[in-house]
């Protein structure tokens, strides 16, 4: 043990020994008194400088979806539900292409194909029975649901399919194009029954009513436009102040038909009585685009989402904020409970979010994806979140009672 004795007796790399000069020191094998094995895998990791030395929050690469589709080759751009067949869910793509496929199921059941160009738009029929897609190639096609087969092959619009919906009661389907205007189609015949010009820029957003009497349109020329589906005739047109000063880039409307909140690249939000076209209220709050728009089922509050990562709720009687949420990026999707107790939100952050809207704080945060959400909805049971995003992949997360 004497050579262990003066090995740990020399003096450190670079200190002096009793004022003496500096003697380099070596060690040979002849100094080594024991080897011992080391698993690499159980050392701590190096901090580096500047790193806070706590531990990554393992939460973050947690992919917390309960099922995961795979057959896109290119980002998603939209996703639906069936009204009635909880599980039974479309995707559409920049790959051309959609998919029908069954939440809890490997693999597609149907692959839609026959579009040129992006698949932006989807959706069912409010009896589930037929999904419409709306494409860049400026075509909406008809599908049966139950089989994937082909139906209809909707031509007119000179421009990309920017959205497509629903009439609430019947088989008449609405879609607004980028050359400026809107046409539906009654989609068991196949037949146009409408177009709707007067729009001087992309229809962006719109919607049949919730009684089915009326069409709303917005557009990037910042106008609300309220049609008559029957004669095709504009009934109001909403621009000017004290509304939008640019683009209208989503739109919501009340369950009693009644009011319509519009968002813009103006960074604002306004609500318009749509039977009197009077603007009834200003929500002013977002620095940046208002993306996605909604009121609360007990119309008790209304929501907005924005490029600013803001969610906010406000109160509709007087249309004051109530809460601010902020995320880390963009919110360009959100969906209240039926209970009007949450709002789900999804983010280019590659996350959803769970707000409880009472309190304005996140309870859940639904990971899972690598790149920006898209599209986002819930389906007809409320118990899971399907989401769309860049990273090629479609995800079904479960939400429980919502």
């Amino acid at each position: 043990m004497q050579r262990e004795e003066e090995v740990h007796s020399s003096p450190g790399l670079g200190e002096k020994d009793n004022g003496e000069e500096d003697e380099e020191v070596f060690i040979d094998q002849d100094d080594v008194l024991e080897e011992i094995d080391i698993d690499e895998e159980e050392l701590p990791d190096a901090i580096e400088e500047g790193d806070d030395g706590q531990e990554q929050n393992e939460e973050d690469d947690v992919d917390a979806a309960a099922h995961t589709f795979l057959g896109h080759k290119d980002a998603l751009y939209a996703v639906a539900c069936s009204p009635v067949d909880a599980t039974w869910v479309a995707t559409g793509g920049g790959d051309d292409t959609a998919f029908m496929w069954r939440i809890g199921h490997e693999g597609p059941f149907f692959e839609l194909k026959g579009h040129t160009d992006s698949v932006g738009a989807l959706a069912f029929s409010n009896d589930g029975r037929l999904l419409a897609s709306g494409g860049l190639d400026g075509i909406v096609r008809i599908w049966d649901s139950s089989s994937g087969n082909l139906i209809h092959v909707l031509d007119g619009p000179g421009g990309g399919i920017e959205w497509v919906r629903w009439h609430p009661k019947g088989h008449l389907v609405l879609a607004g194009s980028e050359d400026y205007t809107t046409w539906m189609w009654n989609a068991d015949l196949g037949k146009c029954l409408s177009v709707f010009t007067g729009h001087s820029e992309s229809v962006t957003c719109g919607d049949f009513t919730p009684d089915g009497k009326h069409i709303c349109t917005g557009s990037a020329d910042g106008t609300l436009r309220v049609w008559n589906p029957q004669t095709q005739e504009t009934k109001l047109t909403i621009k000017g102040h004290p509304y939008h000063t640019e683009g209208i880039t989503c739109l919501s409307i009340s369950s009693d038909s009644t009011l319509v909140i519009s968002g813009s690249t103006d960074n604002n939000a306004h609500v318009v009585n749509i039977k009197t076209g009077k603007v009834v209220g200003s929500l002013v709050g977002h620095s940046e685009s208002v993306e996605c728009v909604g009121f609360s089922p007990s119309f008790s509050w209304v929501a907005t989402g924005g490029m600013d990562g803001k969610l906010m709720i406000w109160e509709v009687h007087n249309f004051s904020a109530r809460f601010t949420c902020q995320h880390e990026e963009g919110v360009i999707r959100l969906s209240w409970s039926s209970s009007s107790q949450h709002i789900i939100t999804g983010c280019l952050d590659g996350n959803a979010r769970l707000w409880d809207s009472r309190t304005g704080i996140c309870e859940r945060i639904f990971r899972g994806h690598s790149d920006a959400i898209r599209d986002m909805v819930v389906t007809a049971d409320r118990r899971f979140l399907l989401t769309g995003a860049d990273d090629k992949t479609a995800k079904a997360f479960e939400i429980g009672a919502f």
